[in-house]
């Protein structure tokens, strides 16, 4: 393993503010150049790692690969956590400041879905291809990349496969990161997420309701006159669709998967829907949680009234996800430096604002962005998602450039 002097480790450490000095250190160039070599290593284990399957809160198979490829690089203390989380350190020269660097292992996809990548030239086609199998390829790469190049970060580097971040994971492998299995022990964190090249620091808050409408139900034409649970459901939803909201803070709402009933001949006994409202903005979020709330107990009191109460129906919104809102500031040491690796790069400057890991730690006040993986791609979330390898290399560059930037 390649040592160097103490001087050398001290200049590196004086351009700990200068990403583009930085990116000219032997040691940078040489990870550079290990990445470039293993790109198409990297591919291939994007594509791999990709076919096993990993649907919400099933994630473990491919967690326990990660668990074998986080030993293979030479990671310490690799480990598994009660929410799933992959957990794997390169000590740096000094245990703190510890960055620690993810990716997240679930998928949207239900279980059974079909998840054989096809290959054509630089294009590939699979759920799940770009989020997140690139942004867990991307982390393979830059723990490659500095093992290859010999480098020793002044800092630790702490390397996260998660669980829980898609649909109604909740956050869970972040909450329990943050909460448990890491409390107090995280000064950085970086999430890789998704294709491009982008940069998020603003985290939407949301709030998640799984609404269940019931009444007696009975025969549609011999019990007919009674309260019916799907009728008190549509006018929810159409109260719903009247919520006036802010564009700016941007807020949103939809009613995303609906069920119920038994026959077309009968009267229900009970309706369900799944509600999702965000906002990064903690007040216009509270303010539509109060519309909601309302327009539920209106519809059930409305439809009730229509059948002058008989076989009246109830409601009762069940909240099954929290993702907190949060913000790291765009004047922040972390932002600014992600900003200056971009620019080094040559990435122009793209700041957005998403629903990602980074919003545990963003709420808790720790600095943390997440960034793209690279590449390029369509229909994220669809059966048809695509990732475009051209040119990919350029976001595992970035990645390693802004955590051998930030563990120091």
């Amino acid at each position: 393993m390649l040592r160097y002097s103490l001087p050398l480790i001290l200049s590196v450490t004086a351009l700990a503010q200068s990403p583009d000095a930085l990116m000219h250190d032997p040691a940078v160039q040489a990870a550079f150049a290990a990445a470039e070599r293993n790109e198409p290593q990297i591919l291939n284990e994007q594509v791999r790692v990709c076919e096993i399957p990993a649907p919400p809160f099933k994630e473990e198979a491919r967690g326990h690969e990660f668990m074998r490829l986080f030993q293979e690089l030479g990671l310490k203390e690799v480990r598994m956590d009660k929410a799933g989380n992959v957990i794997g350190v390169r000590p740096g020269a000094k245990p703190r400041p510890n960055l620690v660097f993810s990716a997240h292992l679930d998928t949207v996809f239900p279980e059974g879905t079909n998840v054989k990548v096809t290959r054509e030239g630089t294009q590939m086609k699979a759920p799940g291809i770009g989020d997140d199998c690139r942004g867990l390829a991307v982390m393979l790469a830059v723990i490659r990349a500095l093992n290859d190049a010999h480098v020793q970060t002044p800092g630790t580097i702490t390397f996260v496969a998660d669980t829980g971040e898609e649909g109604l994971g909740d956050l869970r492998g972040m909450k329990q990161l943050f909460g448990e299995t890491l409390k107090g022990q995280i000064d950085s964190f970086i999430s890789v997420d998704g294709i491009g090249l982008g940069i998020t620091h603003i985290g939407v808050g949301s709030l998640r309701y799984r609404v269940m409408f019931k009444g007696p139900g009975g025969h549609s034409y011999g019990a007919f006159g009674m309260a019916n649970p799907i009728q008190a459901m549509g006018r929810a939803m159409a109260k719903i669709d009247d919520f006036q909201v802010p564009t700016t803070p941007k807020t949103t709402f939809n009613v995303g998967r609906v069920g119920g009933g038994t026959s077309v001949n009968a009267i229900p006994f009970e309706a369900w829907m799944e509600v999702d409202m965000r906002s990064a903005d903690k007040a216009s979020l509270a303010a539509l949680n109060e519309k909601f709330k309302t327009a539920m107990n209106e519809a059930v009191t409305e439809e009730n009234k229509r059948w002058n109460n008989r076989g009246a129906v109830s409601v009762a919104p069940e909240l099954v996800g929290i993702r907190p809102a949060g913000e790291t500031a765009k004047d922040s040491h972390i932002v600014q430096t992600a900003i200056a690796v971009s620019k080094a790069l040559g990435i122009a400057e793209v700041l957005r604002e998403g629903s990602t890991d980074s919003n545990v730690p963003m709420n808790l006040g720790i600095p943390a962005i997440t960034i793209s993986g690279g590449g390029q791609g369509s229909g994220v979330h669809s059966l048809g998602e695509t990732f475009d390898s051209k040119d990919s290399v350029q976001g595992t560059k970035r990645a390693i450039l802004l955590a051998v930037a930030l563990a120091r």
